[in-house]
């Protein structure tokens, strides 16, 4: 449970709030019975409602991304997620996205390439444009940068549109990543202690 600040139960949410809270916890308070369909607590929604037009605006962006239809094909666009998640070091948008990229109505991607995420430098799972997502989404996000050659790479495998559109999936998938830990949120509230010194023995 997220401890930095407080969450916004359903009597104070803003009108907007409220609409969002309908479709993620339907008629529940959040805050006084917490809980989603995805087994969270749910805090990272009451936390950030804190500020209701920026929430608005960051969920209806995410919840964007999303939508079928877009330039950017699904698969790609969840591997870049889950890359993201493991280089960021985000607990709860790996779950979470473990768990899209098993709903046939977003994507439907393969247990083997799930599995194979963490270690898909040494992995044949994946294809040549799968491969050159998770290594643009690797270098930016341990990086702050993508290498020439690797976004050569990317050249090769998608049109411009779909590479501005994986930009942003990125960026804004780092960004809820870096709140998340911050403000101790979900299954990312236990930072505090991350780094620091083990004692050597006593002589």
């Amino acid at each position: 449970m997220g401890d930095r600040v407080r969450e916004v139960g359903l009597a104070e949410a803003a009108p907007d709030t409220k609409a969002i809270y309908q479709r993620v916890f339907g008629d529940r308070d959040p805050v006084s019975q917490p809980g989603t369909a995805t087994g969270t607590r749910g805090d990272y929604w009451t936390s950030l409602a804190l500020v209701p037009d920026i929430f608005k605006l960051s969920t209806e962006i995410v919840w964007k991304l999303l939508e079928p239809g877009r330039k950017l094909d699904p698969t790609l666009r969840e591997l870049a997620i889950l890359r993201n998640a493991i280089v960021g070091d985000c607990k709860f948008e790996y779950s979470q996205h473990l768990k899209v990229a098993r709903m046939p109505e977003m994507v439907t991607i393969p247990e083997e390439k799930l599995a194979a995420i963490k270690s898909w430098t040494t992995s044949n799972t994946f294809t040549p444009a799968e491969r050159a997502v998770m290594a643009a989404t690797d270098e930016l996000i341990g990086r702050n940068l993508i290498e020439d050659a690797t976004f050569a790479e990317l050249k090769r495998h998608l049109s411009d549109e779909q590479i501005v559109e994986l930009m942003y999936v990125i960026t804004t998938y780092r960004m809820h990543g870096m709140m998340l830990r911050a403000l101790h949120l979900e299954f990312d509230n236990d930072t505090t202690a991350r780094m620091q010194e083990v004692p050597a023995p006593r002589k």
